[in-house]
């Protein structure tokens, strides 16, 4: 595998005075103030190797490529240790691909997090990290994150908590906004105009409402009918027959599991013909078991392209025995774009302009980029559901360069 996901654009207007006919015209008043982005706030940056930093035997003569990795590796959920396992070993493998000898990995622990992952980010720092990847939760990334600016240290975290993200944080992971803005964009696109919604009263569906709203005027389509609903199969009834009735020629419903097998049928019954009206999901629908339902039959949703992590998931096999955990393939990706970075001055080149490249990354599941804020634009396919399995209908794209015209 390759990277699986870099700064946007802004346009600034500046208003122009236009001088009127009296005999002596004002002055034109001065431009707009316009707020730069804030820089990460630095008081004790580290920006030099130091005889105190650590080293091992073994390793090439010169300044090592000191890597600190924090995640819950000793948390009271076994699964999330389990996780945590899984991303070590990714990471290690990412490393071994690398081909470069000079890169020292340094783990910590951050156990449930809190002042245990501030912890941690102090003695990562301590033996001299020059860019930190993890921790894997948002409260986690939190207490890291003001230790790590504080030394001028970026963070490359997990987490899909968007407000930890910015001043020197980068999140890898799979946001929401990404999938809901490229499944609505789709829509929209192939002539859907009249768009509803259908979403849980969850951290999950407050995200996924707001990029929805914000696709949705992006794309110049028209919200018709928003319906909330309590997060099990029993309460989508009401909801859903109120926008199976509101006319809308396309339904996003960022739900998955059991409660979506409940959704998609209620629509049908109330009335609203597949053939007329699209269903449209996020990547929660990217579940094998979903695929045999028949009422999602032809809907659309946003997710990396099939068997993009083909190539990683057979070399993390073959290398460890097992499968890798599904967040593996975020540590795979870190660690190789710090390999890739890791070649310019030590301590000067995991620099934001270095990060924030709007030409991008190749990763396990496709293209990514980091934008100002922090968070990430990933290349993501729109796939259709089929009994099958799931069908390509746009296809990823693979570089983030707008065509030449």
């Amino acid at each position: 595998m390759t990277l699986r996901s870099l700064s946007r654009f802004c346009a600034i207007a500046l208003g122009l005075a236009i001088a009127g006919c009296a005999a002596k015209p004002a002055p034109p008043p001065p431009p707009p103030m316009v707020a730069a982005p804030q820089a990460p706030l630095v008081t004790n940056p580290l920006d030099r190797d130091m005889p105190n930093y650590l080293r091992l035997p073994g390793l090439p003569e010169g300044t090592p490529v000191r890597v600190g990795m924090i995640l819950p590796f000793s948390s009271t959920a076994p699964g999330t240790r389990a996780i945590a396992a899984s991303m070590l070993k990714a990471a290690q493998l990412a490393m071994f691909d690398s081909g470069n000898p000079r890169i020292l990995l340094m783990t910590a622990d951050d156990g449930n997090g809190g002042a245990s992952a501030a912890k941690a980010a102090e003695q990562l720092l301590a033996q001299g990290a020059e860019i930190i990847v993890g921790p894997l939760f948002g409260a986690s990334v939190s207490a890291v994150a003001p230790i790590a600016r504080d030394r001028a240290v970026p963070v490359l975290a997990f987490s899909t908590e968007r407000s930890v993200a910015g001043n020197g944080t980068y999140l890898l992971s799979f946001m929401p906004q990404n999938e809901v803005r490229r499944v609505v964009s789709h829509a929209a696109a192939n002539g859907h105009r009249q768009f509803a919604a259908l979403v849980p009263q969850t951290a999950y569906g407050d995200v996924a409402l707001t990029a929805f709203q914000v696709s949705v005027a992006a794309a110049r389509g028209t919200v018709v009918s928003l319906e909330r609903f309590a997060p099990n199969a029993a309460a989508v009834t009401a909801p859903a027959g109120l926008v199976a009735k509101s006319g809308a020629d396309a339904v996003f419903i960022p739900q998955g599991g059991t409660i979506l097998r409940a959704i998609a049928p209620t629509l049908s019954l109330d009335g609203m013909a597949r053939e007329k009206v699209k269903l449209l999901g996020t990547g929660l629908w990217d579940d094998a078991g979903l695929s045999r339902e028949a009422s999602l039959q032809g809907a659309w949703y946003a997710a990396p392209s099939p068997q993009a992590d083909a190539e990683f998931i057979a070399k993390y096999r073959a290398a460890f025995g097992v499968a890798p955990a599904g967040l593996a393939n975020l540590a795979y990706d870190a660690m190789s774009l710090v390999a890739l970075l890791a070649q310019g001055q030590p301590y000067h080149r995991f620099t934001p302009a270095a990060l924030m490249d709007p030409n991008g990354f190749a990763g396990v599941g496709g293209i990514f980029r980091f934008n100002a804020d922090g968070t990430s634009e990933r290349g993501l396919a729109v796939l259709e559901m089929n009994a099958a399995g799931p069908v390509v209908v746009s296809p990823a794209p693979t570089t983030f360069l707008r065509p030449a015209f």
